[in-house]
């Protein structure tokens, strides 16, 4: 069995020493509650940061943002694991991070995307990029080192393409142009899962103590890579062990394909309207063999986890022979199961966002990817400094 997650040749024993700006709660926290305006002056700490809605239901798969703040207001010791630490100093911060809520800004203002209130979101982002630039910190590497979330496809859809300098926390670049966002400079993060963790799943036989095959339950209805969603619904019908269903995320359905995915052997992954969707997250935390088709997938701390552990990769072509995919599965080998379905177990903690934040955690697991990115940033912004000419690397593609 391979290491939960072998330390990283580009981690430091210490923590990154983060610069957080304080931005009015309008950016943030304000939103989480729009009826209480009281404290709108009163800087955000750990003691008055609110909790995360319990009612939040799908919103919470893009709380990325929130537990990254959560984790810079924490206080506790640097002994507990912490990859990162609120420096309250900008001169000795190695990064700096800009606690906009952009997902939870287009989900609370802008999801109608006609509506007029989207011009909120709008107004926010215009006023973020105007107080970014009068940044000493932001005018003196041009962005690099400022780390801004953005897992939601539409957030900071507006003016996204202004900060395309940024280290920029993402889920995948399904709507990231080339120019704006790569692997090379970005993180990419989970999702928030929205199923429980599966917490006591210690069967005496766990192959056997799940029923169903493969299993679906979603939208298939998607855009882009994810029509295939609808061409596997054709495929996969009438296949006694195999749960293929259409299905919102309501909190009923949730709940739902929280019973479904542990009761499964492999949870089946298709890409949505970009290449990644929080059902992968949904799977890892309930060990449900994670069964991934989407061609264009890029996967959270890549250069720590080996994915094919504890998940199995087919292409688009591939799913759509028909009888391909579930006959794969059915010839998977019990004990090959098993050795997945034990390291998911052993990786799971690694996609928990909670607070306080534990130990590799998703949070310091995502404090650590920002880490591994700062040389990069360094060789950026130091080669921006001499260079006399445009860059001539950019010209050659």
């Amino acid at each position: 069995m391979s290491p939960t997650v072998p330390r990283s040749l580009c981690a430091s024993a210490r923590p990154l020493r983060v610069y957080m700006y304080d931005l009015p709660r309008r950016f943030h926290v304000g939103m989480l509650d729009r009826r209480s305006s009281s404290e709108e002056a009163a800087p955000v700490t750990a003691d008055n940061f609110p909790p995360w809605p319990s009612n939040s239901g799908i919103k919470t798969q893009h709380s990325v943002e929130y537990w990254l703040m959560a984790s810079l207001l924490y206080g506790g010791d640097e002994e507990e694991g912490r990859e990162a630490v609120r420096v309250s100093d900008p001169e000795t911060a190695e990064a700096f991070f800009v606690p906009f809520f952009s997902s939870l800004s287009f989900n609370t203002h802008g999801h109608n995307m006609t509506d007029p209130e989207t011009e909120v979101d709008r107004r926010l982002q215009v006023e973020l990029l105007e107080f970014l630039r009068k940044s000493e910190y932001y005018q003196r590497s041009g962005g690099r080192d400022h780390v801004i979330p953005m897992t939601h496809p539409n957030a900071f859809r507006f003016l996204r393409q202004e900060l395309n300098a940024s280290l920029l926390v993402v889920v995948d670049f399904g709507r990231y142009p080339r120019n704006m966002s790569s692997l090379s400079k970005d993180v990419v993060a989970p999702y928030v899962h929205v199923v429980d963790s599966f917490t006591d799943d210690d069967p005496l036989d766990p192959y056997e103590s799940r029923n169903t095959l493969l299993f679906f339950r979603g939208n298939t209805i998607r855009k882009d890579q994810g029509r295939i969603r609808i061409k596997l619904a054709k495929i996969l019908s009438g296949i006694d062990d195999v749960h293929y269903e259409k299905g919102g995320a309501t909190p009923k359905n949730i709940i739902v394909s929280t019973e479904g995915m542990r009761s499964s052997k492999f949870c089946l992954h298709p890409a949505g309207d970009t290449p990644s969707s929080c059902r992968l997250f949904d799977a890892i935390v309930s060990h449900c063999v994670p069964v991934i088709v989407s061609d264009k997938i890029e996967l959270p701390y890549e250069d720590e986890i080996d994915y094919t552990e504890f998940s199995i990769f087919f292409s688009m072509n591939e799913v759509l022979e028909p009888g391909y995919l579930v006959n794969e599965l059915r010839r998977f080998p019990k004990d090959r199961w098993l050795e997945m379905w034990k390291r998911l177990k052993s990786v799971s903690h690694h996609f928990e966002f909670q607070y306080p934040p534990k130990k590799e955690d998703a949070v310091n697991m995502l404090w650590r990817q920002v880490k591994h990115k700062l040389p990069g940033v360094q060789l950026a912004l130091h080669r921006s400094r001499r260079l006399k000419v445009p860059d001539w690397w950019q010209r050659r593609r």
